[in-house]
């Protein structure tokens, strides 16, 4: 079996694959004081759970936006699965993919396993938009290149801003409210976050459109709150919540072991 790792800014996903079939997902904070160890009891632990020993893993990958975290989920991998980790963005590994940008080392590894994944999935030329600490929009060419994207505050960190910046303002979840005039200040909270960022990716997406010149490409959704916001408008085509962990399947797959 694979375990396929995604550290982000906010959550570290933990997947296992057993061939084509994932046999388990779980989520952890992104606490870059968690040790290996610490990763472990809870790892194994959810994986017992499913009927799985740290033996039936036989590879791992890693994509990783937190450079504190990566000590702790390589020795992980090493220690407790007795593997070498595939880590994308180290030397030598083979994406697939070609970066047209002037400085490649720049682009998050996470928005480069979404390319990845999006090039193997979907035809043509492709806009994938990410709901997560940040909101990212990530441009792929007819050819699978990566050609650059946007880089905005994510739906959470806008909403802790708010509160955290405005003393007469609560602290909210983010909800999809049936008028976008709001007659107290919740839902008018609420509708400036939420219809200000359906907004924002039907204006961005619009103006990457024009700017670009792409007649038609794919819009893919993920992230964890790409379902609430694509039900919401017609600018994404596709919700995809597993793409990260799909480009790092084909990852792995180009870059194994022999």
């Amino acid at each position: 079996m694979l375990l396929a790792i995604d550290s982000g800014n906010t959550n570290i996903v933990f997947a296992l694959y057993d061939g084509e079939v994932q046999r388990g997902q779980w989520r952890a904070s992104s606490d870059s004081h968690r040790t290996a160890d610490e990763h472990a009891v809870w790892l194994m632990a959810l994986m017992a759970l499913q009927g799985v020993t740290p033996g039936d893993v036989s590879g791992a990958i890693i994509a990783n936006v937190v450079p504190a975290n990566a000590r702790a989920l390589e020795t992980l991998c090493r220690r407790y699965f007795r593997t070498d980790p595939v880590v994308v963005g180290a030397k030598g590994v083979d994406l697939g993919l070609a970066v047209l940008l002037p400085n490649p080392a720049e682009v998050g590894e996470d928005r480069l396993v979404n390319a990845v994944a999006a090039q193997a999935r979907y035809p043509g030329e492709k806009i994938i938009v990410d709901f997560g600490t940040a909101t990212t929009f990530d441009i792929v060419d007819a050819e699978g290149s990566y050609i650059g994207g946007v880089i905005a505050p994510g739906v959470n960190l806008s909403l802790e801003a708010l509160y955290m910046a405005a003393a007469r303002l609560p602290r909210i979840g983010i909800a999809r409210p049936e008028q976008v005039i709001g007659r107290s200040t919740v839902p008018a909270m609420q509708s400036g976050i939420f219809w200000g960022y359906v907004g924002m990716v039907e204006g961005l997406v619009a103006r990457i459109r024009a700017e670009y010149g792409a007649k038609d490409p794919t819009v893919i959704g993920t992230g964890g709150l790409a379902v609430l916001f694509a039900d919401a408008t017609e600018a994404i085509d596709h919700v995809d919540p597993d793409l990260t962990m799909r480009g790092l399947l084909e990852i792995y797959r180009r870059n194994r072991p022999k």
